[in-house]
């Protein structure tokens, strides 16, 4: 048997890690003079077209904040969705649904119209057509709004990487 006991060993290394992380450098992006805090509340999403895009820019603006009078970015969005039938029954009928969505961004500046970074994020999500057409349409809807917030979150954490980036 091993003397090793992983609690006093986990315990050990966070009371370690706590005092030597304390002087590594690391700050919060949105912290005082943190290299993001100059996003928020300044950037000035494009219209949405389209239901899906419109939840995108309310996941990106409740993350960014709503923009002033005088915002320095915009941020352009290309949004291209797609659904994929992945799962049959023995009778081939599909009752499961991938949604497959990505996300092509572009911050410039409001001022020149110059593009500061660009990029693209992906993921899907995927709902089940197994029930009554009411719970079907509803897990449709359910699915896309849950594929909008991840790729707001994405495009948030690539946002705040450019604003760490542009910092140093």
């Amino acid at each position: 048997m091993s003397s090793f006991n992983r609690r006093l060993f986990m315990l050990s290394a966070a009371a370690l890690g706590g005092t030597s992380l304390s002087g590594c450098g690391f700050e919060p992006v949105y912290g005082i003079d943190g290299a993001a805090s100059k996003l928020l509340n300044n950037i000035l999403v494009d219209e949405p077209k389209a239901n899906e895009s419109y939840i995108l820019v309310r996941e990106l603006e409740n993350r960014l904040g709503q923009p002033g009078s005088a915002p320095d970015y915009g941020l352009s969005l290309a949004l291209h969705l797609d659904e994929r039938g992945v799962g049959r029954t023995s009778a081939q009928v599909t009752n499961r649904f991938d949604v497959i969505g990505s996300v092509t961004y572009a911050l410039r500046g409001m001022d020149d119209k110059e593009v500061r970074t660009t990029g693209k994020v992906s993921s899907f999500t995927s709902y089940s057509a197994s029930g009554s057409t009411v719970s079907e349409l509803a897990a449709k809807d359910d699915a896309y709004e849950r594929l909008m917030v991840i790729l707001a979150d994405r495009i948030v954490v690539d946002l705040q990487a450019f604003a760490v980036s542009e910092a140093a």
